[in-house]
């Protein structure tokens, strides 16, 4: 791929500079694609970006930015939103003059973690013109991440000395997949969602509650493309069957497509059929909402 890729800060905090990459679509004013990756929020960074799906995108006619985010348990989660936030008045206010793109043709589209915090956006004053979701969640609060996982229960114990080795004591926006390990443990405890909040999620319940997009659907919430598969081990599917409940209810404009048989991360092949399928329906979907 031979697509010109720049690279910016988006923002400084006193510990560490955020970082996006842009791939232009040399096409001014063009309507942008912004990735944010998965990773639990504990791992990752904005170089996960499927290549493939870049090239896609450009093709379409869509300049794509990924960016980073500040990683959990290091950073805390409502500053991790804060920076997802920063982000998007960033590209309104410089995505013109900096990077030539439509800042009022703005797509966010997110992958598990990355899906969950592009669902977020949804609810800021500065949100996006919609949005797509990869095997994402609208609610932390729920059974689903507030108990032991049975899938990663089946896997070797961690300790709690193995869970730490992996995590330090400053601000980072680039997570190794030795960090896994940490996400494991929480997984295995139930306990991710207190570990990356912060917060007590029984007697600190109302903390948590805002960072939860299906308790905090607005009237001008972004029209909202959900795809999931219903094997999925990790983030169950019915987290995004019932976030397009909630949507309908709030008569938001979303679709909703569960793939059968598929598992989390399906869409890491690009060459399988129900990957193609789904890009196929993204394209569609932003055809017309963007």
């Amino acid at each position: 791929m031979t697509t010109n890729i720049t690279t910016h800060i988006f923002k400084k905090t006193n510990d560490c500079s955020l970082l996006l990459d842009f791939y232009s679509s040399n096409t001014k004013n063009s309507p942008v694609i912004v990735y944010i990756h998965g990773g639990a929020l504990i791992f990752g960074s904005r170089k996960d970006i499927i290549p493939e799906q870049i090239e896609l995108y450009i093709k379409a006619g869509y300049s794509v930015i990924s960016l980073d985010y500040r990683l959990a348990p290091e950073t805390k989660l409502e500053y991790i939103v804060e920076d997802i936030k920063d982000a998007l008045v960033w590209m309104k206010k410089n995505g013109q003059a900096i990077l030539g793109i439509n800042p009022n043709k703005i797509a966010v589209v997110g992958s598990s973690a990355g899906a969950y915090l592009s669902l977020l956006s949804g609810t800021f004053e500065e949100k996006p013109n919609t949005i797509v979701s990869f095997y994402g969640y609208g609610d932390i609060l729920a059974d689903w991440y507030e108990r032991p996982s049975e899938h990663y229960c089946k896997m070797p114990l961690v300790t709690r000395e193995e869970a730490y080795s992996v995590i330090g004591n400053e601000a980072i926006t680039e997570g190794n997949r030795e960090r896994f390990i940490y996400y494991l443990y929480c997984r295995q405890k139930g306990i991710w969602t207190k570990e990356v909040s912060g917060y007590h999620t029984l007697f600190q319940k109302e903390k948590i509650l805002p960072f939860c997009p299906i308790y905090n659907i607005v009237p001008d919430f972004p029209p909202t493309l959900l795809i999931h598969g219903d094997k999925d081990t990790d983030v169950p599917y019915e987290q995004s069957i019932r976030l397009a409940e909630k949507l309908v209810d709030n008569k938001i404009y979303n679709k909703l497509l569960i793939l059968k048989n598929e598992g989390h991360t399906f869409d890491i092949d690009m060459k399988r059929p129900a990957t193609v399928e789904a890009f196929n329906q993204v394209l569609d979907f932003l055809k017309v909402e963007l």
